[in-house]
């Protein structure tokens, strides 16, 4: 790998420090050094504890966690550092983009606040985002700086390829219309069938399926969503599917989020195997049971190193898919 050690500077927010040590070691680096704490206020501080003068930056960090707001701000903060220290360039390398549910007004008076994020971050800063599974794609377009938008897509259909399954019988399901040409995507990559429900909400962050279209009797059916938050949806999926004869039922997602009663939900459900990414960390003492993590490190650190040697990063994933 070529020598990065010079300009390239790969500093981690206090959310995924997990995340951002294993992208570094795919890069051969060593992560940079910066403080972060927070007054007795809550106020939040960063100071680089190296020089980045001329470097490009990136800055790892998820928007996420029982801290989000924090998580948020300390990206914004670490970015207004590093641009008043004469970096280059910064890039923010966002594993998990808050507040990206929020893409459209679905009612009178509501906020668009992954719009909101987009323009904090711009003027932050930020010259650059790289980022995995937008909960809807259009989320690019928020921004006036280029996205890298990656997909875990791939590596989610490798670790199912690489387990003992009848793979004649696979049946990629999304829970709802909003994530069928994703699906759509996963299956071919699957070699799967296909089929689609259709989610309805009753109340806020309650969810039901009214509608499965395709045949999923006596199938291994894989449910593949961007995130699991409560895991509300992708339990009344699993139940609905085994009433209409699925044999076994997974569930991939990319973003972990896990919230409220997620763990307590999924333990207790028709799920064999809840399979996500480290987008976002799992306490220690929640992993193993029905819970598999899979690393997105290497495809980051491909697109660090590939924006940063100025190389085309569509050759890490479809550059025809669009979610």
């Amino acid at each position: 790998m070529t020598d990065m050690t010079k300009s390239l500077a790969v500093f981690s927010g206090s959310v995924n420090p997990e995340l951002a040590r294993q992208i570094a070691t795919e890069l051969q680096l060593e992560l940079g050094k910066v403080k972060l704490k927070q007054f007795s206020n809550g106020e939040i501080y960063a100071r680089y504890l190296e020089s980045v003068r001329g470097a490009d930056v990136f800055i790892i960090q998820s928007i996420a966690g029982e801290h989000v707001n924090d998580a948020l701000m300390e990206l914004l903060i670490m970015t207004d550092a590093a641009k008043r220290a004469s970096a280059r360039t910064v890039t923010a390398v966002v594993s998990h983009y808050g507040y990206s549910r929020q893409d459209r007004k679905a009612a009178a008076r509501e906020p668009i606040t992954a719009k909101l994020v987009a323009n904090l971050l711009t003027v932050a800063g930020i010259d650059r985002t790289i980022t995995i599974d937008l909960h809807q794609g259009q989320i690019q377009g928020f921004f006036d700086t280029p996205v890298n938008h990656l997909t875990a897509l791939p590596i989610l259909a490798d670790y199912f390829k690489d387990k003992n399954l009848d793979h004649g019988r696979l049946c990629i399901v999304s829970p709802d219309v909003g994530r069928a040409k994703a699906a759509k995507k996963f299956s071919d990559l699957m070699e799967a069938d296909l089929a689609i429900m259709h989610k309805g909400r009753p109340n806020h962050n309650e969810a039901e399926i009214t509608a499965l279209i395709g045949d999923v009797r006596d199938k291994i059916c894989i449910i593949n969503d961007d995130m699991i938050d409560t895991a509300g949806t992708l339990c009344a999926a699993a139940t609905t599917l085994k009433k209409e004869g699925a044999d076994l039922v997974y569930v991939c997602a990319t973003h972990p989020i896990f919230s409220g009663p997620a763990y307590e939900r999924l333990e207790d459900s028709d799920i064999e195997e809840v399979v996500v990414c480290n987008t976002i960390p799992i306490p220690e003492e929640r992993l193993g049971g029905k819970i598999r993590v899979v690393s997105v490190a290497p495809l980051f650190a491909h697109a660090i190193g590939s924006v940063y040697g100025n190389e085309s990063v569509s050759e890490i994933f479809d550059p025809n898919y669009e979610l």
